[in-house]
């Protein structure tokens, strides 16, 4: 278990699941079970500050230090960190003399975050200190490391209950994966992000996933054996959209009594056809069930006659009377269809995200799932609000897209790419749409960069920089055919400049961007990409030309960060 919790694996596990935690999780490499609830408590605006300190206290790269040797007792157990609302109680009692009742008063009065309450109880605290000997800086330290924690932390019983139910769950997924992953799958089964993120997980895992069947899948998910023994997952039919409780539950009675379908004749036989209406066969038929008894195109395109050929046999059985057919069908069990009809397989992908939420096809998952080391491209199932202002690069397909007008008319678009594991919208302001617009088309698969925003209660992209992509053998990588003149882009230097929300501060990094580019005369051109909360804005600079050194790289990331800078 602390070998899966040390791994960083912890994706489907009760409070361990965000990337932020599972980054944290890592590098603190937990060994005893007061570390997980330790990490539940801090994970959360003020504590969270003190993560880093927590995590290199227990890894010994900083020594543990005890603001005074009082509160050894109390913090030993976080490495010196304030985590639980206990500890805040203690410390009072412990340097300012108060009650225990006295303290929690003070906790709460701390945590409504009212001005003139936070100076009463600092002088109160930091009063009561100096008459226990202790000095008045040093309480006023140990007052500053209090405030953070008082209106946010956990109290210890509530932290080891959330960490005693993330132990069990961590338990369950290193000895249990298939088990585990499972009932995650059912207990979401209605949520289709978190069947999404599962069913990538499960493919990290190395647990198959296994496609809708009429002869093999349950109601939910269920475990299924595979060649060598080894578990699999199928997926469920209460999982698929437009279906009824009522319609399944007729298939897998018919079923458990009756045996496998041996063709569609025969499911529309013995099927209820009447409690499952047009659209949910329809639907069945198009995630692929019934691929095991016919070609897909097939169906569809005789799915009147199926329905038709259905009632009058559920007719024929209520009035007891056989069907003339049946012999006939028996002997000839493809009557029903017409000639197949090819189903493109972008065709059955856009069926596959309407009706399970999920790509299931293998043609589809080689085509989704992107690795791409060398572009540090990170999947959109691990993007969330923590991320915010990073700059990333994704890989993904568009499923949908937008227009939309600035302020002053300009066009820009709003597209929702999708990737194996989620989805995310990535605005493209009007300069980069201009330049881009042939890529710009649904089901196209780009490669992008960006800066990550919180907006409207989610997380966008703000792109910067679009290509389209090759699926190749070698995972190769071809520019957009809208960039041209390869060897003026060489000669580019592109600078980039984000808005910090203070106009004087903006104002001041770019004259002094622009000071140490006239500092360095060459031959190279300049270009300033400044980006804004709502649009990112390229300027060309044709009175400065420069000569790209060393020297001149060091000064601008020094003042603009290293990622504020490319050479093209």
């Amino acid at each position: 278990t602390f070998a899966l919790l040390a791994s960083g694996e912890t994706k489907g596990i009760f409070q361990l699941e965000s990337s932020g935690m599972r980054r944290y999780i890592e590098e603190l490499q937990p060994n005893k079970f007061s570390d997980i609830a330790a990490m539940v408590a801090l994970y959360r605006p003020g504590p969270m500050e003190q993560i880093p300190t927590f995590i290199k206290a227990k890894q010994g790269s900083i020594p543990v230090h005890y603001p005074h040797p009082a509160l050894k007792e109390f913090l030993k157990e976080t490495y010196g960190v304030i985590v639980y609302q206990e500890q805040v109680l203690f410390i009072v009692q412990a340097l300012a003399g108060y009650s225990l009742g006295q303290a929690d008063i003070f906790r709460k009065a701390m945590g409504k975050k009212i001005a003139k309450v936070m100076k009463t109880q600092r002088k109160n605290f930091v009063e009561g200190a100096e008459r226990k000997g202790i000095e008045k800086k040093l309480a006023e330290e140990v007052f500053a490391l209090i405030e953070p924690f008082a209106g946010y932390a956990f109290n210890k019983a509530h932290s080891v209950s959330y960490a005693l139910l993330a132990y069990r769950g961590a338990y369950l997924k290193a000895n249990y994966p298939s088990e585990y992953m499972t009932s995650f799958l059912n207990t979401y089964i209605d949520n289709t992000d978190k069947v999404r993120l599962a069913i990538a997980e499960c493919r990290h895992l190395g647990i198959q996933m296994l496609p809708p069947d009429i002869n093999k899948s349950q109601s939910g998910f269920a475990i299924e054996k595979i060649e060598g023994n080894k578990n699999s997952i199928r997926f469920g039919l209460a999982a698929i959209k437009n279906t009824s409780s009522s319609a399944i539950e007729n298939i897998l009675s018919n079923r458990w009594h009756e045996g496998a379908f041996k063709s569609i004749e025969n499911f529309c036989q013995r099927a209820n056809i009447h409690s499952i209406n047009r659209k949910a066969l329809e639907s069945l038929i198009k995630v692929g069930v019934f691929d095991s008894l016919s070609d897909q195109g097939s169906l569809l395109h005789s799915l009147d006659r199926i329905i038709s050929f259905g009632q009058m046999e559920q007719k024929m059985k209520t009035t007891g009377q056989s069907s003339m057919f049946g012999g006939l069908l028996n002997s000839y069990p493809a009557l029903l269809l017409d000639n197949p009809e090819k189903i493109h397989s972008t065709q059955r992908l856009k069926w596959e995200r309407d009706l399970l939420g999920v790509y299931l096809s293998s043609s589809v998952l080689n085509m989704l799932n992107f690795k791409h080391s060398t572009l540090h491209t990170i999947s959109c199932g691990d993007i969330n609000a923590d991320m915010a202002n990073m700059t990333i690069t994704i890989i993904g397909m568009i499923v949908s897209l937008r227009q939309a007008y600035t302020r002053d008319n300009r066009p820009f678009i709003v597209a929702t790419i999708e990737d194996a594991e989620g989805s995310l919208e990535v605005n493209v302001w009007p300069r980069l749409y201009e330049s881009s617009k042939a890529l710009w088309y649904e089901d196209n698969i780009l490669i992008m960069k960006g800066m990550l925003k919180n907006r409207n209660g989610g997380v966008q992209l703000n792109c910067q920089e679009v290509y389209s992509y090759q699926d190749t053998n070698n995972g190769g990588i071809s520019q957009s055919e809208t960039e041209s003149e390869p060897e003026q882009k060489r000669k580019l230097l592109t600078i980039t400049l984000s808005e910090t929300g203070n106009s004087e501060k903006d104002i001041e990094f770019l004259h002094k961007t622009i000071a140490i580019l006239q500092h360095y005369p060459g031959e190279s051109n300049v270009s300033l990409t400044i980006i804004g909360d709502e649009e990112t804005t390229c300027l060309d600079m044709p009175k400065i030309t420069i000569n790209y050194c060393p020297e001149l790289v060091k000064e601008i990331k020094d003042l603009l960060g290293v990622d504020s800078l490319k050479m093209e």
